[in-house]
């Protein structure tokens, strides 16, 4: 006999309430012994910092929200669970070593305020990742202060802002090719500075008679992404920085793609004189979930006299301590030393690696984005013949015939359980698709990736519809992203309140 067998859907397990949702009153999830002490009124000890009423907060049993946590756990795709293709964002494989290296007793425990003289491991450690970073970017100075690659920008662009004035030579505009970053202009217009737009030429790279005619005396820095967000290498950096350094100028690289260059060439020997470096992109430590981050910049020793206080120094007895007395320096820009957490993990990279394996994480990434490019050359459109580095970057021009744009195309390909790529960036290229694999992936998991964006292809020629309804297979379908954009909720209110529009 066939019966019909029902697919069961109603379980929270497949449609997760808010916590707040889940609360009954009096349900708790502890349950602590009687006082043995006098009880004492919190407004004696907290004078009107107390609060009386904490508000509407969720009352949950101990299992309910064990299982509210481990059930929405499950629901995230990061690195450790398949491909994440985030074309820009460099997201690689954490080795778990680091994660032990990191979680050592005397350096997770280790606490900023104590003694230099009980703190040598972790000062080594300090000048051991700096003269390693030194190295590999061809720089003389460095600063591991900056939280993050933006902040790091913002650095470095104080640290030429310094330089120039040391010199008398105070300048107000920065050039910024269309291949940069996006947070390049963000971070030029806090340090205040104006703003001027370098127009790529029709490789995807600096225009050199554009840069001629734009760079003056009143530009202070060329600020440039190597390779650029195209995936790019700007095959004439070295005449980019002579036309600069010419006019009086500096050149500043957003380090963010330097998983392409590790081991092959140092920015330092084709012109540049200042730049960050994203720890979390090209050097392992974790990456997203609102940080910790890490951003150091490297400099020339032009700049070395304005890096943020305090820098490590060796001491005339052999130890190392921190020198305060920098009279130039443009101050901190970060609590203490930076986020030393991710210093460990970033040192204990590069000494597991080693020179050698530096270069073959190098040319793997490389690699790798290479392969992809060729599988699906002719499936998507490729808006520049130009060798790519790390990352490939194709546009969604065959498919808009069909109404089908990037976006599209990003939700369908979670159907095939993948992270979506970067979408419609670089803004360079009309309808973007983003790809950058790393060297993490292997050759099979990358020829998953490849078929399923060739079947989706397939399906934008023959089913449009599919990719432009996806995804299908997710807990929550396709969302109003307009709707969400200009009337974000970002606070959950009961139930009462909202039917009264509160």
């Amino acid at each position: 006999m066939n019966r019909k067998i029902k697919k069961a859907t109603t379980h929270v397990i497949q449609n997760e309430g808010l916590i707040f949702e889940k609360s009954s009153p009096g349900k708790k999830g502890y349950k602590l012994p009687e006082l043995d002490v006098p009880e004492v009124n919190p407004s004696q000890v907290l004078g009107n910092a107390a609060r009386a009423d904490l508000g509407n907060m969720p009352e949950v049993s101990e299992i309910e929200i064990i299982r509210h946590f481990t059930r929405i756990s499950t629901w995230n795709y990061g690195v450790d669970t398949g491909l994440y293709p985030l074309g820009s964002c460099t997201m690689k494989y954490n080795p778990r070593i680091n994660e032990i290296v990191a979680r050592l007793d005397g350096l997770a425990n280790a606490h900023p305020y104590q003694p230099e003289k009980v703190s040598q491991g972790a000062l080594l450690i300090l000048q051991a990742l700096r003269k390693a970073l030194m190295e590999i970017c061809g720089m003389e100075a460095i600063t591991l202060q900056p939280a993050a690659g933006a902040h790091g920008e913002l650095t470095g662009i104080l640290l030429v802002r310094a330089y120039l004035q040391s010199q008398g030579n105070p300048r107000k505009k920065i050039l910024i090719p269309d291949s940069a970053h996006g947070t390049n202009p963000a971070t030029a217009a806090i340090a205040g500075y104006e703003v001027e737009n370098l127009k790529s030429n029709a490789h995807g790279m600096v225009d050199i008679p554009s840069l001629e005619a734009q760079m003056n005396e009143d530009v202070a820095a060329l600020m440039v992404t190597n390779p650029n967000t195209v995936g790019l290498f700007e095959q004439e950096i070295h005449k980019v920085a002579e036309i600069v350094h010419r006019k009086g100028g500096l050149v500043y690289m957003d380090g963010a793609n330097m998983n392409a260059l590790v081991g092959k060439v140092r920015p330092g020997d084709f012109g540049i004189d200042v730049m960050h470096l994203n720890l979390h992109k090209t050097f392992s430590t974790p990456h997203g979930g609102g940080g910790p981050g890490s951003g150091p910049v490297a400099c020339k020793k032009i700049m070395e006299p304005f890096l943020p206080i305090p820098v490590v120094v060796t001491k005339k007895d052999g130890t190392l301590g921190f020198d305060y007395d920098r009279p130039q320096s443009i101050g901190r820009v970060r609590a203490f030393y930076g986020n030393f957490g991710m210093h460990v993990r970033a040192l204990a990279y590069i000494m597991a690696n080693g020179r050698d394996g530096l270069v073959q994480t190098t040319e793997d990434a490389v690699l790798n984005a290479n392969y992809i490019r060729k599988k699906l050359d002719g499936v998507y459109e490729l808006p520049y013949s130009t060798p790519s580095m790390h990352e490939v970057v194709f546009s969604d021009h065959k498919q808009t015939a069909k109404g089908i744009k990037t976006g599209d195309i990003a939700k369908r390909l979670i159907d095939y359980g993948f992270h979506p790529y970067t979408v419609s960036f670089p803004m360079i290229v009309h309808g973007a698709l983003m790809i950058e694999p790393t060297e993490s992936e292997s050759l099979e998991e990358m020829d998953l990736f490849i078929d399923a964006m060739k079947n989706i292809a397939e399906e934008c020629e023959n089913t449009p519809e599919v990719v432009l309804s996806a995804p299908h297979t997710t807990r929550i379908g396709r969302l109003d992203e307009t709707r969400a954009a200009r009337q974000p909720i970002l606070r959950w209110k009961p139930q009462a309140q909202s039917a009264k529009g509160d």
